[in-house]
């Protein structure tokens, strides 16, 4: 298999699904929260590929949101760096504001709440891993680090963890990596392609409301500020709420594949994205983008279209 999965962070299922109900959904404030913090960790695993693009400059492999499975029990990597003798997996987390520790606990400033210690959640991923990396036979040292982004972040009674890589140590976190002596060979690469090969499509945890086609409010979605989209002339539409335009064929295809996302089982139609769409004026004019940008299956009036290859 080619090493070719997750060359930077990519954006989850889940968090994909998500973002798609949101403007035509009533979400509970329970996946409302899901959401708010599965963008803000997106954001910061974003923020760290762009770091180690501009700073990282060895000689390692990189891989990004690995959801493996080791003795039947899931775990995922925001990143993994492959060096050749090391393994550097990097757990990101985009924690803002105030926090402090006290008997091991973690504690939100600002509202005086407890939060989830992170640290378990980083060693349980370490343990599975070396678990893992001693079923496929490879030897490596492997280094966990809980690498905090947000430059707004404050640990106040932060314990004495190596493990532990705040917003002021990132520099030298990447000076230390850019040290490391790494000559990579074919059995690097044959590694990083079983993990690759490994790595699970779709979390079994995953937390998504119920819904159905027919609950969901119809329409193009704006890229920008996730309002509705109205015709603007004949080749573009224009944002009820921030005026930004979109050409017609591209706000189409992203609704088509926002339809994929929402319904995967559901065959890709004219029928189905002329009524997804909404505000299309025509049949014709559906069909005409689909039959431009994926691949007609025809039969009859059956016929679909599905992703070019």
């Amino acid at each position: 298999m080619p090493l070719t999965a997750h060359r930077e962070p990519r954006v989850s299922p889940e968090l994909q699904t998500l973002r798609s109900l949101s403007p035509r959904l009533d979400l509970s404030a329970k996946h409302k929260k899901n959401l708010s913090n599965l963008e803000k960790g997106y954001q910061g695993e974003w923020n760290f590929f762009q770091l180690l693009v501009k700073k990282l400059t060895s000689n390692c492999i990189r891989l990004y949101d690995l959801l493996l499975e080791c003795n039947q029990t899931e775990f995922q990597i925001d990143n993994l760096l492959i060096f050749q003798n090391t393994i550097f997996m990097n757990e990101v987390k985009n924690f803002a504001g105030d926090f402090y520790v006290k008997d091991d606990q973690w504690y939100a400033v600002a509202k005086g709440k407890e939060i989830r210690n992170p640290l378990p959640q980083l060693q349980r991923s370490e343990f599975l891993l070396r678990q893992l990396l001693q079923q496929l036979g490879v030897h490596f040292q492997l280094e966990a680090q809980l690498v905090f982004v947000h430059p707004e972040f404050t640990l106040y009674q932060a314990p004495y963890d190596k493990s532990l890589v705040f917003p002021t140590q990132l520099k030298r976190y990447l000076k230390k990596l850019n040290t490391v002596p790494s000559s990579l060979t074919t059995k690097h690469r044959k590694f990083a392609e079983q993990l690759v090969a490994l790595n699970l499509e779709k979390s079994s945890q995953e937390r998504l409301p119920e819904f159905h086609y027919d609950q969901l409010q119809k329409g193009i979605v704006c890229s920008s500020c996730k309002h509705f989209m109205a015709p603007f002339n004949n080749d573009s539409l224009q944002c009820t709420n921030c005026r930004t335009k979109e050409k017609l064929d591209d706000a189409v295809m992203r609704s088509t594949e926002e339809f994929h996302v929402l319904f995967p089982k559901h065959r890709i139609t004219t029928t189905e994205i002329f009524e997804w769409c909404k505000v299309v004026n025509s049949k014709k004019t559906i069909r005409r983008i689909l039959m431009k940008n994926m691949t007609l299956n025809s039969n009859g009036k059956y016929s679909y279209y599905t992703k070019k290859q």
